[in-house]
């Protein structure tokens, strides 16, 4: 059953199985443990996503590349460095991936979605930080992570304390990201856009011509363009994709070799339009229509998603940086010079409504324009456990939806099962609500 259990982790034919086995314990990756977490991530994506009815058949595209995270994807990276190029690590989309494409640096994510990994934190860092913390370092110290010596170094932001003060413990690089946007507040950052350029050049020992930063621009670009062009069909009154498996869409275009995921989207996106031609739906009639606002949901990890559309509600749009924040703005393509390609860089990333910005108006407006373009008809705040950000934030937003007639639910949890009921219960409770009210 192990042995199964990975072949399926790892999408893999044959004796690719024992060639990823290899790869990894060359890495220094402990084989046991990692079998731990991989039959636990199974387990987890089986429960929530394969037990979905009804989904389009190229999510079995998407299904694939979460499973080839750890096997396919690790031995492309590993390619990648054995032809001179090189990887860095990251944990926020804060960073700008376009600078390092256009340096031939691979940018690996490393924020852990797993409630296995995370014990393995807590003997060397508070229990009382977010999960998101705890399950990355969790998963290196545990020795399960196949990135560990993948990166040439890790880059950290400053967008909440907890962060910060880890980024200082295991010795990171970090982007100091404003707290304000004030025009000096922009200067600040642009000169941090100016110096990861530099950082980049360096650690890759080459040259970012003008012509390599507008490739990487235009290709960064184009997977957001897909992202949009997905996410549009969720605005439609019978859905063709659900809340779930965009998510994991989502979750996947941060992780997966680019080319590979503008692909796959490309062919999602065709057959949504046949699926919507033909009058086929992710979902049955009559389920409110859900946004989910708030903190980010990592690959490997859909827990309230699944409690939310098991209970009968279509989730039609994530506000998240691991939905709409993260593929909402583009970057402007212009054919100018290097310094005004990396203003217009600096200024997309800016836009990034994070909690960590005060005053952050732009957030409200944002989610407001999101409610009305996909008839939103409630709002439920995803709230990872100790993110003071997006908790603190959730009550100015709840307050403002009620002003406008919005009914919204806060949902403070973990990475863990252990309170699947009590949301589960919650969930439908709210439900009822709306059904009371409409």
């Amino acid at each position: 059953m192990m042995e199964l259990m990975s072949c399926i982790f790892y999408s893999c034919e044959g004796n690719e199985m024992a060639d990823f086995s290899k790869m990894l314990t060359d890495l220094g990756v402990n084989m046991g443990l990692h079998e731990e977490l991989i039959q636990s991530l199974s387990r987890l994506h089986e429960k929530t996503h394969l037990s979905q009815t009804n989904r389009p058949e190229t999510m079995r595209l998407f299904d694939e590349a979460f499973h080839e995270s750890h096997g396919k994807r690790v031995a492309q990276i590993k390619e990648h460095r054995n032809n001179g190029g090189k990887s860095i690590g990251t944990f926020c989309i804060y960073v700008p991936d376009e600078i390092a494409y256009a340096a031939d640096v691979i940018t690996i994510p490393l924020c852990g979605g797993s409630g296995w990994a995370v014990p393995y934190a807590d003997k060397m860092l508070p229990r009382d930080i977010c999960p998101l913390i705890r399950s990355t370092f969790g998963m290196a110290v545990s020795g399960t992570c196949p990135f560990k010596k993948f990166k040439d170094l890790a880059v950290g932001e400053t967008t909440c304390d907890a962060k910060k003060k880890a980024w200082d413990l295991f010795g990171f690089k970090v982007m100091e990201v404003p707290q304000k946007k004030t025009p000096l507040d922009r200067a600040l950052w642009l000169g941090e856009v100016r110096e990861f350029h530099r950082m980049m050049e360096t650690l890759s020992g080459t040259k970012i011509t003008k012509e390599k930063l507008r490739d990487g621009i235009s290709l960064l670009n184009r997977k957001r363009k897909a992202l949009q062009r997905i996410n549009a069909f969720r605005i439609l009154p019978n859905p063709p994709l659900s809340g779930l498996d965009a998510l994991l869409v989502s979750q996947v275009a941060l992780s997966q070799d680019i080319h590979e995921f503008i692909r796959n989207a490309e062919a999602l996106a065709q057959e949504l339009e046949q699926r919507v031609a033909s009058g086929i739906s992710a979902y049955k009639a009559g389920g409110k229509r859900i946004l989910i606002a708030g903190s980010p949901s990592p690959l490997g990890y859909a827990k309230l998603h699944h409690i939310v559309e098991s209970a009968g509600f279509h989730i039609v749009a994530d506000e998240s940086c691991t939905g709409t924040r993260y593929f909402r703005d583009l970057v402007e393509e212009e054919d100018g010079d290097m310094d005004s390609m990396i203003l217009a860089l600096a200024d997309r990333y800016m836009k990034i409504d994070c909690s960590c910005f005060s005053p952050n108006t732009e957030r409200l407006d944002n989610l407001l324009t999101l409610i009305h373009e996909f008839n939103v008809q409630a709002v439920i705040h995803h709230i990872l456990q100790y993110c003071h950000g997006y908790n603190i934030e959730a009550r100015f937003l709840e307050k403002e939806l009620k002003k406008r007639g919005i009914p919204s639910l806060i949902v403070e949890t973990d990475y863990s099962e252990e309170d699947t009921g009590q949301i589960k219960t919650r969930v439908e409770a709210f439900s009822e609500i709306l059904d009371q009210k409409s």
